[in-house]
């Protein structure tokens, strides 16, 4: 019997994901693997009753329609809590994710807007924006600065490095990690983070979507951070409370702000956000 996997193009996963070189490529590698790639839900629901295997996200209705899945692959390193409906949890299918393979891209995006803060770019680009010759925009010397990374999983670890490589003092707040990885002089767990948080003059949220992480970066976090210091989220959306971020970038009390994630995806183009000032949006 042919083992057949089922590629599911959804709309989350169009441009990134899944390209159309996918299946001849694991074809030409899995010679007696079926491919089949889905690009409407009509295909995935021609295809799933004899499917052993799927990459992609399956609601309950879909998956109630398989009859013989095995596994599925999410396209995501932390997929969000729907991902994971009461069926699927019940069941003895089993789950993996993309864990690891997004460490060395999105340490060095974190990187990148530490360097362009530490150099004070986002203002030298609104400045050119307007065609302004003025110097004196604000700049961090890192060696003197804390990182200060919530989540030391994959992508955490890999910041923590690059960190600890510009001469950073790391500091990693974390549920589960035991000991000291690379690059990391300090380790706490999640109740002692306000003990740090003042601290840190880079806060990089690394962290899930979890009930315990859903909103938690609000505007009581962003008043007990240190004063001048900047945010970084590349984690999920769902953690930083967009309307009190911009309220402490207006308000003076955060020099800056990144965000690769939001609460609301896209951002809608009326959202003051999108000019706060000091905001970096990616």
């Amino acid at each position: 019997m042919s083992y057949k996997l089922l590629l599911y193009r959804d709309d989350a996963y169009l441009d990134s994901h899944i390209a159309d070189r996918y299946p001849a490529a694991l074809r030409a590698s899995l010679p007696d693997v079926e491919v089949v790639l889905a690009r409407t839900r009509s295909d995935v629901e021609a295809h799933i009753a004899t499917a052993d295997a799927v990459f992609g996200k399956l609601p309950p209705d879909l998956f109630a329609a398989a009859k013989r899945l095995r596994w599925i692959q999410c396209p995501q390193a932390g997929p969000d809590p729907s991902f994971y409906h009461p069926a699927l949890v019940a069941s003895d299918v089993l789950v993996t994710n993309m864990r690891g393979i997004f460490n060395d891209h999105i340490g060095a995006h974190i990187m990148s807007i530490v360097l362009a803060f530490a150099r004070g770019l986002p203002q030298y680009w609104s400045q050119q924006a307007r065609g302004e010759w003025k110097t004196g925009a604000p700049t961090y010397h890192l060696p003197e600065c804390a990182a200060l990374i919530l989540g030391l999983g994959g992508i955490g670890t890999e910041t923590a490095k690059l960190c600890a490589a510009f001469g950073m003092r790391v500091i990693a707040v974390d549920p589960r990690v035991e000991s000291t990885l690379p690059g990391v002089a300090q380790l706490v767990r999640p109740d002692r983070l306000d003990e740090v948080l003042p601290s840190g003059d880079f806060v990089i949220v690394t962290v899930p979507e979890t009930p315990a992480t859903r909103g938690v970066f609000d505007a009581g976090f962003f008043a007990r951070m240190k004063r001048d210091a900047i945010f970084i989220n590349i984690g999920r959306g769902a953690t930083v409370k967009l309307a009190d971020l911009d309220a402490a970038l207006r308000a003076g009390h955060l020099r800056g702000a990144a965000l690769d994630v939001f609460e609301i995806e896209p951002l809608p183009r009326e959202h003051p956000l999108w000019s706060a000032p000091g905001m970096m949006i990616t």
